[in-house]
């Protein structure tokens, strides 16, 4: 999130509403891991818990940043002219429409601005939340491995 923010503020790159999505994703990530990290539950319960929720919490982020990267390997002019922004829509429409409007995609998400090592950031969300989510449940499964012996 430093960085996204940093990407904006400092670099001028405008988020597109997948990236806002994400943002709110990631975010809603590092709480959980937060959380899961301040209770540190003793229980091989509690670890397994705390190992499906935060499963279940990296599955939005990654699967708008996965759908944010197919959207940018389709062949230019192939996904729909910019629309709205997230702001106005937001105003306008309910939530959910709103939500399966930028899932769908619009042409400002196709635009690559940013890349690292030939990976737009998208991907490096992407990348990232797989990660984050494996090593999610290795340690809780080693934590309640430990907790049974």
């Amino acid at each position: 999130m430093a960085y996204a923010l940093f990407a904006e503020y400092v670099l001028g790159f405008e988020p597109c509403p997948l990236c806002i999505f994400q943002r709110v994703g990631v975010i809603a990530l590092g709480t959980t891991f937060l959380i899961a990290a301040l209770h540190n539950p003793a229980s091989v319960r509690g670890a397994r818990v705390y190992g499906v929720l935060l499963l279940w919490v990296s599955a939005f982020p990654g699967y708008v940043a996965g759908r944010h990267v197919y959207i940018q390997s389709l062949p230019f002019g192939s996904v729909p002219a910019c629309g709205a922004s997230l702001d106005y829509m937001m105003d306008v429409f309910p939530f959910m429409t709103v939500l399966r409007k930028v899932l769908f995609g619009a042409g400002e998400c196709q635009v690559i601005d940013w890349s690292f090592l030939g990976l737009s950031m998208p991907a490096w969300v992407l990348i990232s939340v797989i990660a984050l989510a494996c090593w999610a449940a290795l340690v809780n499964l080693r934590a309640s491995q430990h907790a049974s012996q």
